[in-house]
């Protein structure tokens, strides 16, 4: 890519993890501001799994920065069933050497003033301590999540309260995780997933700050906890919410959407969304579809063909086979004049700020949580996997601003009980409720993003400290 520096400029890097798009939209939103608010120059440099990267290309040639992909390191010996906290590590431990290249090439030709690693990422901080440059964790996801992880206990601990026995988690303030909401990755403290999340946690204490994609009143205890803990952990800057930013490349099928969005009442389309990986098994995509349906009301589905294995749409290439065809016989013909159902991207930050957009079912990645709330949008919380399970703690138990769907003994959600939800969130009483605390949380939200919020003083503090200023 064409240079787009100014060698005058603080020069910032910044290291996302390979194939995680939802890791890489929050870096990106992060950099924009640095470039264009605060004059900074930006470079990403992106380890390499071999996943396809052409995702990840289209959404960093339209910015005013340097992005460079490494050459891809193989991470095949790993066991088939490892988790993201396994792989994620160690393609970033193979990836030290070509990291430690090109920033000694980066820092030559415009001294950096800081690194900026991803959550997955704190092993790259030895590499920057070579080069003596300042090292940032950028933890994307809930300042409750990284709470949690600096109050672990060590695997070797022989009554740990997060152990395969454990039947509960107590979180900051009065958020209790019940059994199956446990991110699997500490629910037995005996595996190698806990271990290298550990590991992980431990690193964060060597960074010179830790920037959260989060604000104080969203989370005001996990914030607390966190002061709580001193000078034992880095100083923790909340900068959030940065969502994505509507761009002029949103077009079709995007367009498509927004087309028929804007021929919708008023808040009264159900938008549908598992995020950019996230699947359902065969039978739970049927039932959703004939749920939909049983409940009368206009929706918006951005469908992805089926898989058993609820995150392997992450790591592998889709399905040839259309997710169309799984859908039940005479489905579309018959919800026609209710429902639009798309196969693509679609542009969800502009769906979501729609006035005909009524509310929002999502597997509670971070970033779906922090555009509902900043659009304020109520919520159907389906958590899939990852911390999203303990996202939707957060966003039902604490923020009382989502409604959350019941499995059945078989780990199914019914047809019948979507519908209801459905009716409940559009038109029902709890669902009134929960708009209401949505359009609060809106309003909070803006307020931490205004002049004089609480998020922007954050930043300006990060900004400080990167250009040597007490003033920006």
């Amino acid at each position: 890519m064409e240079a787009k520096q100014n060698p005058q400029s603080p020069h910032i890097v910044m290291l996302p993890p390979p194939a995680l798009l939802g890791h890489l939209i929050p870096f990106i939103e992060f950099a924009k501001r640095l470039v264009f608010q605060y004059n900074f120059s930006d470079t990403f440099v992106i380890p390499n799994d071999g996943s396809p990267i052409n995702s990840q290309k289209a959404l960093l040639e339209p910015l005013p920065v340097n992005s460079f992909f490494l050459s891809p390191v193989s991470i095949d010996d790993l066991p088939k069933d490892s988790g993201i906290e396994i792989r994620m590590p160690n393609i970033i431990i193979r990836s030290l050497p070509a990291i430690h290249e090109k920033l000694n090439e980066l820092n030559k030709s415009n001294r950096i003033s800081a690194l900026v690693v991803d959550l997955f990422c704190p092993l790259a901080i030895d590499v920057a301590r070579e080069f003596s440059i300042p090292a940032y964790i950028f933890f994307i996801i809930s300042a409750t999540d990284l709470s949690l992880g600096f109050n672990l206990p060590e695997p070797e601990s022989s009554l740990s309260e997060y152990g395969n026995v454990q039947e509960m988690v107590q979180l900051a303030g009065s958020l209790t995780l019940h059994g199956s909401d446990i991110p699997d990755s500490i629910r037995d403290n005996s595996n190698d997933a806990y271990k290298w999340t550990i590991d992980l946690c431990n690193r964060y204490r060597l960074a010179d700050g830790i920037i959260v994609n989060s604000f104080l009143e969203l989370e005001t205890d996990a914030f607390k906890d966190l002061q709580q803990h001193g000078s034992s952990i880095p100083p923790i800057y909340p900068v959030g919410p940065l969502i994505q930013s509507s761009s002029d490349s949103e077009t079709d099928p995007g367009s498509k959407c927004i087309e028929w969005l804007n021929q919708q009442p008023p808040r009264s389309v159900l938008y549908i969304s598992f995020g950019s990986g996230a699947t359902l098994s065969k039978e739970q995509f049927n039932e959703l579809a004939l749920g939909l349906e049983m409940s009368g009301h206009r929706f918006l589905w951005v469908v992805r063909s089926p898989q058993e294995n609820t995150v392997a749409a992450y790591f592998s290439a889709q399905r040839a086979k259309s997710p169309f065809d799984y859908l039940p016989m005479g489905f579309l013909e018959r919800t026609k004049d209710k429902g639009l159902v798309v196969d693509s991207w679609v542009p969800q930050v502009q769906i979501l700020s729609h006035g005909s957009t009524g509310g929002f079912v999502t597997q509670c990645g971070w970033n779906a949580i922090l555009e509902s709330v900043v659009n304020g949008v109520p919520v159907i919380a389906w958590p899939l996997c990852f911390e999203h399970k303990m996202n939707a703690v957060i966003l039902t138990d604490g923020l009382k601003a989502a409604i959350r769907v019941k499995e059945n003994e078989n780990g199914l959600v019914e047809k019948g009980h979507i519908s209801n939800l459905v009716n409940e969130l559009i038109e029902g009483e709890q669902g009134k409720q929960v708009q209401h605390r949505m359009r609060d949380l809106m309003n909070v939200a803006a307020n931490a993003l205004s002049l004089d919020g609480s998020s922007t003083k954050s930043f300006v503090e990060v900004v400080q400290k990167w250009t040597g200023t007490t003033q920006c």
